[in-house]
Order: C-alpha cells, then sequence, then structure tokens
C-alpha cells in the first residue's frame, strides 16, 4: 500500500487523492456556508433562501443546494401541493458543518475593516 493511499484511509485532507477534499472544497465555497447559515433558522422554501443571500443568482443557488444534497448535508422535502411547495433542511451532518462555518462567518464579520 502506497503512503497516498493509507493516508487516505484516514482522511487526511493532506493527501492529494483523499476524498475528504471534495468535502473541504465544498464548505469552503462561500454561497455554501451562507446558505447553511441560513437554513440554521430551520426548514426554507427556496425563494426565501434567495432572498436573504443578497446577490446569489438563482442557477448557482439551485446548484449550491443540489451539491448540499447529494453530499447530505440537506434534505429537499416536496410537498404534494398546488403549487407544488419545496423546503430545504439542514440535516445533522450539515448541522454539525454548521458550527465552524458560524465561527468563520463571525470571525470575518469582526475582523473584515468596514
Amino acid at each position: 500500500m502506497t503512503a497516498t493511499a493509507s493516508s487516505c484511509d484516514r482522511n487526511d485532507v493532506y493527501a492529494a487523492m483523499c476524498p475528504c477534499r471534495d468535502m473541504l472544497d465544498l464548505l469552503a465555497q462561500r454561497w455554501t456556508a451562507l446558505v447553511i447559515g441560513t437554513l440554521e433558522e430551520g426548514p426554507q422554501r427556496f425563494g426565501r433562501i434567495r432572498d436573504r443571500l443578497e446577490g446569489v443568482s438563482p442557477k448557482v443557488l439551485t446548484q449550491t443546494l443540489r451539491r448540499l444534497e447529494d453530499k447530505g448535508l440537506l434534505t429537499r422535502t416536496v410537498y404534494a401541493e398546488v403549487p407544488a411547495r419545496v423546503e430545504y433542511e439542514l440535516t445533522n451532518l450539515g448541522r454539525s458543518a454548521a458550527v465552524p462555518l458560524r465561527s468563520l462567518r463571525t470571525w470575518a464579520e469582526e475582523n473584515t475593516p468596514a
């Protein structure tokens, strides 16, 4: 077994082929951190998330929500109503990611010159 393969078995983000780098990359993206922060308030519909995140395009928001769902950080629930109602909510994994991301957002707000 190579050193790289051994590192990947331990989820070592410094190893070139480690799959946890994908998660780190996702969490380090601006819109990901902000979507997760918005969903800390509880389940929300697309329009409310979009309104809260000034400057995000519907396309980018949709892509971000899909990636978060694919990685198990949020759930998407479609209600059988007319018109259809869709809500997004953090999973336990998403809530655990929210903790360090909240600290990072707070740090950025407190340490960026006005």
